[in-house]
Formats: C-alpha cells, sequence, structure tokens
C-alpha cells in the first residue's frame, strides 16, 4: 500500500503522484472513475470490466423498463 499527501488546488484538481499511476496503470489520456461515499473517495482506472460488474443493475433497470412500458394500461394515450 502507498499512502501520499496531495494537495486540492484552486479548482479541485489534484496530482496523482507518479509512482502511483505506474502501479495503477494510469497513462495520459486514461478514463478514470470517481465514487463518493460520504466524506471517502475511491479513484480507479476505468476498464471494460467494469461494466460487468454492473451487469446485475443493468438488468434490473433494463427489466424494470420493459414493466413500465409493456403496461397496458399506458396504451389509451397512443389514441391521443
Amino acid at each position: 500500500m502507498i499512502i501520499k499527501t496531495i494537495k486540492v488546488s484552486d479548482k479541485g484538481q489534484i496530482a496523482i503522484p507518479l509512482n502511483m499511476r505506474k502501479v495503477s496503470g494510469i497513462n495520459k489520456g486514461d478514463s478514470l472513475i470517481i465514487i463518493q461515499d460520504k466524506n471517502k473517495i475511491l479513484i480507479e482506472k476505468a476498464s471494460k470490466k467494469i461494466k460487468d460488474e454492473f451487469k446485475d443493475l443493468l438488468k434490473h433497470s433494463e427489466s424494470v423498463a420493459k414493466d413500465l412500458w409493456d403496461n397496458k394500461e399506458d396504451e389509451i394515450w397512443n389514441d391521443l
């Protein structure tokens, strides 16, 4: 584990130390994900596997949307 203290700029920007970027495989132009939970912040390199981590949530969301859109009671609005 690497622990560093960094400062936040006037614009709210931070610089990730070089050794942390190297260990994490973060390069110029990479996308990062930032997650906030109460007073904690997690920064993680974005990857294609992120979609897999949210697969269950996406499946549930699609199911809920389908139930809402396939509501027969709402079909009365098609005639207006």
